[in-house]
């Protein structure tokens, strides 16, 4: 026999399922805080390029508490005029927001990576889809991008809340507009309680994350709050009553979430106040005049755009040739 003293087999205790899902969790909220840090440090990069304009700086919330009471419901900040006025100058911005949205879709196409996203948050009947007709109606629709998020789907919920929002945002070249948005998970998710205070409090920073995410990777994020009177709203819900061709946008859902007008107003300070990035800024746009409400938001866009300066594709072919071999055909 050798005289080798034979090794001696170690059993290994096995861990604990607890054990192995706290190890699993532990990586995994590793990899998603390096790469968050990542996405952070390059957006920080860029906070500076964020677009500026007359009106994107007028209606810009600045850092800090946040006080929607104090924002007023029927200015109009940088414009002058009235109604008849507001609806000629928005009229008026087409051309140009139409030929600006064509560089950058022609930019997309040819290699470029910028795209911009309109976020659109308010109280019921605040306007959204208003400020879509009369906006984006003024551009190409093979250019845009509009997503209205509803209550998520099971599958939608099982997978995180900013699953369906990844899935929405608009590729290069495009402009994509959000009827309602995440914000959503820490609005109507905390006033109505369904999810716990822990988890709607975590979610402002993924939210922060993911914007500077977005931000990382030359998405221009531009949120608005369309911020519109207690009173305001309960003339337009009447105006829908009173009118039998709008019955079918009225909601006897609107009263009883009206009754719950001081927490969703606390619910979007805090949510305004805590993602409120150099990166991803929030715009409050007094909402009581429509005519203003449509006129800034394009405004606001069309300014996002100059500041992106969207350049038309240089040929990549030889145009002289190519205007040669046209004529002899």
């Amino acid at each position: 026999m050798s005289g080798t003293t034979p090794a001696v087999a170690t059993k290994r205790t096995p861990k604990s399922t607890a054990a192995r899902t706290t190890a699993k969790t532990i990586a995994r909220t590793t990899v998603r805080t390096t790469a968050a840090k990542r996405s952070a440090r390059k957006a920080a990069a860029k906070a500076a390029s964020v677009p500026t304009g007359p009106v994107l700086d007028a209606l810009r919330v600045p850092a800090g508490p946040v006080d929607l009471s104090a924002f007023d419901t029927r200015a109009t900040p940088g414009f002058s005029g009235g109604k008849k006025e507001g609806k000629e100058a928005l009229a008026a911005l087409g051309p140009q927001l139409s030929d600006w949205q064509e560089r950058l879709y022609a930019e997309g196409r040819k290699g470029g990576t910028r795209s911009v996203l309109l976020v659109l948050q308010g109280m019921d009947t605040s306007g959204k889809g208003g400020v879509i007709r009369h906006g984006a109606g003024l551009m190409d629709p093979q250019g845009l991008r509009i997503v209205s998020f509803k209550a998520p789907t099971p599958a939608e919920r099982r997978r995180g809340f900013l699953w369906r929002i990844r899935q929405a945002v608009p590729g290069p070249g495009y402009i994509g507009i959000f009827d309602r948005s995440h914000y959503e998970d820490v609005l109507i998710a905390r006033v109505r309680k369904l999810v716990t205070e822990a988890v709607w409090t975590r979610r402002y920073g993924r939210i922060n994350d993911f914007e500077a995410e977005l931000a990382a990777n030359d998405v221009t994020v531009v949120k608005c709050f369309l911020h519109i009177s207690y009173e305001e709203q309960r003339d337009r819900l009447l105006a829908r009553l009173d009118d039998s061709t709008k019955h079918w946008k009225y909601n006897p859902a609107d009263v009883d979430e009206r009754q719950l007008w001081p927490a969703y107003t606390e619910a979007y300070e805090a949510a305004i106040e805590r993602c409120n990035t150099d990166v991803a800024p929030w715009y409050v746009i007094p909402s009581d005049r429509k005519w203003y409400r449509n006129w800034a938001v394009t405004t606001m866009l069309l300014e996002t755009m100059k500041g992106l300066d969207p350049q038309w594709p240089q040929a990549d072919f030889d145009v002289d040739l190519e205007r040669k071999r046209l004529l002899a055909s």
